[in-house]
């Protein structure tokens, strides 16, 4: 009886780790169309110049995901002119999470003067495919023969409450790499932050 309980356990688990694996390290990415704060729909092929993207998912309400509002600017300032920018979608089912609505991702945005898109996942379509699980969830893209292969995924940097405290930058060591033709190491870290709102 006991044998037979842990067989369908882990049945159960496999269909669950399978059901929503997400993209992993070398993936292809896909193209998704979704309504800026500006009222805009962006498309990352619309970037033509971009060597790659910084996808972050990201929000208001989340107190990780505020932290790290000002380092997520500072990424965009720095990298958007190497060929990274930003691109930052908020997950949250605005009817679980009142705080995530549209308006006030547009109030946030005017008040935080963000630099980059940031755009509604309405009907949460986006979030699943890349496999994000947090806010804020970092996924690293880049151009490789006209497809956005994923190079890096996890966290900013190794301190999520004091960016001075900070001695790990990964994503922007996880671009400074790309950029210099060198492996990515570490190309995976734990994303900690507050789980997506369904």
């Amino acid at each position: 009886m006991k044998t037979i309980s842990l067989f369908f356990l882990s049945l159960i688990l496999t269909s669950f780790i399978n059901s929503n694996p997400g993209y992993e390290i070398g993936d292809t990415a896909e193209d998704f169309n979704l309504k800026n704060v500006d009222g805009k729909m962006v498309s990352l092929n619309q970037f033509k110049d971009a060597k790659g993207f910084i996808v972050i998912f990201t929000c208001n309400t989340c107190p990780y995901s505020v932290a790290y509002e000002d380092r997520i600017i500072n990424l965009d300032k720095k990298y958007k002119e190497k060929g990274y920018p930003v691109i930052a979608i908020n997950p949250n089912n605005p009817e679980i999470s009142n705080g995530d609505s549209f308006e006030l991702m547009q109030k946030r945005a005017k008040e935080k003067g963000f630099t980059f898109p940031y755009l509604f996942d309405d009907g949460q379509k986006v979030f699943p495919k890349y496999g994000a699980t947090r806010t804020p969830h970092v996924f690293l893209l880049n151009k490789e023969n006209n497809q956005l292969k994923v190079k890096y995924i996890g966290a900013i940097d190794n301190n999520s409450q004091n960016a001075a405290a900070v001695t790990e930058k990964y994503v922007e060591n996880a671009i400074e790499a790309l950029l210099s033709n060198k492996k990515i190491e570490p190309a995976i870290t734990k994303a900690i932050g507050c789980g997506i709102k369904k």
